[in-house]
C-alpha cells in the first residue's frame, strides 16, 4: 500500500528506491553495537558488518565513516588533531545523525507530496488536523517533556481563550446581563516562565553559550533568577529533580540531565561531511545546505528547511526553532476556526469494556474538560434562534401566539411567559435565547410528550372510525342474513301452495296496462335529475377551483412570510456583527493613528539622530586615514614580530621536545629508584629474619 500511494503521488521509482534506501540506513543505526576498550578511553565496533550496510545504503566509504564515527578529526588551533571517542559519544553520535538524516528525509518527503497535490491558484481556505499528544507527567521528566507540556500550555490558553472568553465575550454581545469570571484559567505566567526573556529557554540558550558551562551551573541559574516566580517551585530535598514548574495539568518535576547538550544537538562534523559528499544522489541532495558551510554541523539537522531571519549558519539552538515552529503554528490556529476533540484512554492494557475511573478523571482535569463542564453550568451553554425556537416549541404554548405577523423576540417572550419557566433559566438576547443546562433537555422531553399524546390521539380516532366501519358492515351483513333467511323460508312454505302459484301467474299481468306510463314519467325524472347533477356538479368543480387556488394563495404567503421573517432575522445579526466589527476597526484605527503619530515621531528623531551621524562619520572617515597609515607601520613590525616569534615557537618545540626527553629519562630512574627501594627493603626484612632466628638459636643453647 505505501509503494502504491507513493506511485500516486507521481514519486520515480529512483525516488522511491532513495527513500526505502535512507530508512533502511536509519534503522541499521540502532544495530550498532559498541564496547570500551580496556585501559584507554577509546571505543571501538564489536562488528562493523553493519556500518559497512549503512555505508553501501547511503553511499559513504567504510573505513573513513568508521574512523569519523570512532577518532573524529577536530580543530585546534590551525591544526587538525583525532579526538577518542568512548562509548556513550559513539552511541550519541549514532543516535544524532540517524535522527538528522530520518528528519531530512521526511522533510524531502512531505515537500514532494505538497508540491504534488498544489494548484496554481492560492487556496483561500482549508481544514487542517493537528494531533499531540497531551500533558507528560513521569517519575523524571527531561528536556522533551518540557517542550511538550510547554506546546500544551500554548495550546490549553487558546483552547481557554475559545471555549471560556469568547464564550462570555458572546453574552456581552447579545446585551445580556452576567459577571465576567475568572476561573483561574490564566497561563500566561507558566508560558512566561518558560518562553520570555530570562526564562527557562533563555537561560538554557544563555549556558549553551559558555564552553564551560555544564548542567549544574544551568540549574543553579535557573534556581536564581526564578525562584521568586508563582509558578515555579524547588523540588524536595529527597527528589533527584532539579526544579518543579507549577503546569496547567499539576505539578512536574525536571530532572535537567544532558539538557545543554540536547538543546545545542550536535552533529559529528566529518560524517556531516561524508554525507555531503556521498556518491549516493539522494544522500548528498538532504545534506547539500552543510557543504557549503564545512565548519558548521552543531544544528545542520535542525537548520534545514526553516525559514527565518537568523543568518544561514548562525548557531541555533533546539530550543530557539522550537519556539519558532510554535509560534507560527499558534498564528495559524489564531486565523482559523478550531475545534476540539479530546481522546481519553479508558485503561493502559487496551482492553474493551474496562473503565479506569481515576485514570479518566486525571485526563478529564488535564484537558480542561471539568472547566467546561463548570463554566456550563454556571452559564448559559445551550442558545436557540427565535425563530427556531418559535417553529420547535409553539406546540406547548397552543394559541398563545395571535395568528399573523410577530416579532421573534416578542413571540419568543410571548412562548417563554406561557411556559411559565423560572427568569433565572434563560436569558433573552438580540437574535438568540441563552438557557442554562438542561433546560433545553426539559422543554424537548415535554415537547416529545405533548407529540406522544397527539400522535396517541389521532391513532385512537383512525382504529374508532376503522372499528366503527367495521362493526356497520359486521351489522348490515347480520340484517342480510336473517332477511335472506326469512324470505327462504316464506318460500319453503308458499311454494306448493296452489293460491300462491295463482298469484305469481297473475301478477305480472296486473301492470301491464300503467307500466308505459310509468317508463315515460320516471325517465323524464330522471333528466331532470341528470340535469340537476350536472349543474351541481359544474358548480362543485368551481368552487373547488376557487378552493384550490386560495389554497395555495395561502400556501404562498405563508411560506412568503417565513422567508421575511428569516430574512429579518439574519438582517439582525448581520447588523448586530457588522456593529461590533465597526466597534472593532475603529478602535483599531484609533490604535494604528497613535502608532503612526509615534512612528512620526521617532522619523523625527532618526532624522537629527542621521544629520550627526554623518557629520559623524566625517570625522571617522579622516581618522580611518590616519589609522590607515598607522596600519602599514603596524603590519610592517607584525612581519618582524612574526618572525621573531617562528623563531622562538622553534626553540620553544625543541625544549619542549629536550623537557619530553627529560622527563621520560626522570621516569625510567623513578621506577629503578622504586625497584631499588622494594629490593632494599626485601634485604632489610630478610637481615631481620636472620637476626631474630639467630637470637633464637641463642637463647635456645643458654
Amino acid at each position: 500500500d505505501t509503494l502504491e500511494a507513493l506511485d500516486i503521488m507521481n514519486f520515480t521509482p529512483e525516488e522511491i528506491e532513495a527513500v526505502l534506501r535512507v530508512v533502511s540506513a536509519v534503522l541499521l543505526f540502532g544495530n550498532v553495537k559498541v564496547k570500551q576498550e580496556r585501559n584507554s578511553d577509546q571505543a571501538i565496533l564489536t562488528n562493523n558488518t553493519v556500518t559497512q550496510k549503512i555505508c553501501k545504503l547511503l553511499g559513504m566509504p567504510a573505513v573513513d565513516f568508521e574512523k569519523a564515527l570512532l577518532k573524529p578529526r577536530i580543530k585546534v588551533g590551525r591544526e587538525f588533531v583525532q579526538k577518542s571517542q568512548n562509548q556513550d559519544q559513539v552511541i550519541f553520535s549514532c543516535e544524532s545523525i540517524a535522527k538528522a538524516i530520518y528528519e531530512r528525509s521526511f522533510k524531502w518527503v512531505a515537500g514532494k507530496i505538497n508540491k504534488v497535490l498544489s494548484r496554481n491558484y492560492q487556496a483561500c481556505s482549508f481544514v487542517g488536523i493537528l494531533d499531540i499528544a497531551g500533558f507528560e507527567i513521569f517519575r523524571i521528566n527531561s528536556f522533551e517533556q518540557l517542550c511538550i507540556n510547554y506546546t500544551n500550555e500554548k495550546l490549553q490558553q487558546l483552547f481557554n481563550h475559545t471555549m471560556f472568553i469568547l464564550e462570555q465575550e458572546e453574552y456581552r454581545t447579545e446585551g445580556i446581563e452576567w459577571k465576567f469570571i475568572d476561573f483561574g484559567l490564566d497561563l500566561q505566567p507558566c508560558i512566561d516562565l518558560i518562553e520570555k526573556p530570562m526564562g527557562i529557554l533563555a537561560l538554557l540558550d544563555e549556558e549553551c553559550w559558555f564552553p564551560k558551562a555544564t548542567d549544574q551551573t544551568f540549574c543553579s541559574k535557573v534556581e536564581s533568577e526564578l525562584s521568586g516566580r508563582p509558578k515555579f517551585a524547588k523540588p524536595d530535598f529527597r527528589s533527584d529533580a532539579d526544579f518543579c514548574i507549577l503546569h496547567y495539568a499539576g505539578y512536574v518535576e525536571y530532572k535537567a540531565e544532558k539538557w545543554l547538550l540536547k538543546n545545542m544537538d550536535p552533529l559529528n562534523e566529518n560524517i556531516v561531511q561524508l554525507l555531503s559528499g556521498s556518491g549516493d544522489w539522494f544522500t548528498a541532495l538532504l545534506f547539500k545546505d552543510t557543504s557549503s558551510n564545512p565548519g558548521f554541523s552543531s544544528m545542520a539537522s535542525a537548520n534545514s528547511g526553516v525559514t527565518s531571519r537568523v543568518r544561514k549558519g548562525m548557531f541555533r539552538t533546539v530550543s530557539q526553532l522550537y519556539k519558532q515552529q510554535l509560534e507560527n503554528l499558534m498564528n495559524t490556529l489564531h486565523d482559523t476556526r478550531p475545534h476540539f476533540v479530546r481522546c481519553i484512554i479508558p485503561n493502559h492494557e487496551k482492553k474493551p469494556g474496562k473503565i479506569v475511573a481515576p485514570l479518566i478523571l486525571e485526563q478529564l482535569r488535564c484537558n480542561g474538560v471539568l472547566e467546561g463542564i463548570r463554566i456550563c453550568r454556571q452559564g448559559y451553554p445551550n442558545r436557540v434562534l427565535f425563530q427556531e425556537f418559535r417553529q420547535r416549541y409553539e406546540i406547548l404554548t397552543p394559541n398563545a401566539i395571535p395568528p399573523g405577523f410577530m416579532d421573534g423576540r416578542k413571540a419568543a417572550t410571548t412562548m417563554l411567559e406561557k411556559l411559565d419557566l423560572d427568569s433565572r433559566l434563560y436569558r433573552i438576547g438580540k437574535s438568540k435565547i441563552f438557557f442554562r443546562a438542561g433546560v433545553l433537555a426539559n422543554l424537548e422531553s415535554e415537547r416529545d410528550e405533548k407529540l406522544r399524546v397527539l400522535i396517541i390521539g389521532l391513532q385512537a380516532m383512525a382504529r374508532g372510525n376503522l372499528a366503527r366501519d367495521s362493526f356497520k358492515k359486521l351489522i348490515d351483513q347480520h340484517k342480510a342474513i336473517q332477511v335472506l333467511q326469512r324470505n327462504g323460508r316464506c318460500y319453503v312454505k308458499l311454494r306448493n301452495w296452489q293460491w300462491w302459484r295463482l298469484f305469481t301467474k297473475v301478477k305480472p299481468l296486473l301492470q301491464v296496462t300503467s307500466t308505459d306510463k310509468v317508463v315515460h314519467e320516471k325517465e323524464e325524472e330522471l333528466k331532470k335529475v341528470q340535469d340537476q347533477y350536472n349543474k351541481e356538479k359544474a358548480a362543485l368543480q368551481e368552487v373547488e377551483e376557487k378552493l384550490t387556488r386560495i389554497s395555495e394563495d395561502r400556501t404562498n404567503l405563508q411560506e412568503q412570510i417565513l422567508r421575511e421573517k428569516e430574512v429579518a432575522a439574519e438582517a439582525e445579526d448581520r447588523n448586530i456583527r457588522l456593529t461590533t466589527k465597526k466597534a472593532e476597526l475603529e478602535e483599531y484605527i484609533h490604535d494604528l493613528e497613535e502608532r503612526v503619530d509615534a512612528e512620526e515621531e521617532k522619523a523625527i528623531k532618526l532624522i537629527t539622530e542621521k544629520k550627526r551621524l554623518e557629520a559623524n562619520l566625517v570625522e571617522v572617515e579622516n581618522s580611518l586615514a590616519e589609522e590607515g597609515n598607522l596600519r602599514q607601520k603596524l603590519a610592517l613590525e607584525k612581519t618582524t614580530l612574526e618572525n621573531k616569534l617562528k623563531g622562538v615557537e622553534e626553540a620553544l618545540a625543541n625544549k619542549e621536545d629536550n623537557i619530553a626527553k627529560v622527563t621520560r629519562d626522570r621516569k625510567q630512574l623513578e621506577e629503578r629508584l622504586k625497584d631499588t627501594l622494594t629490593a632494599l627493603d626485601q634485604e632489610k626484612r630478610k637481615k631481620y629474619r636472620l637476626r631474630l632466628c639467630v637470637d633464637t638459636t641463642a637463647f635456645l643453647l643458654f
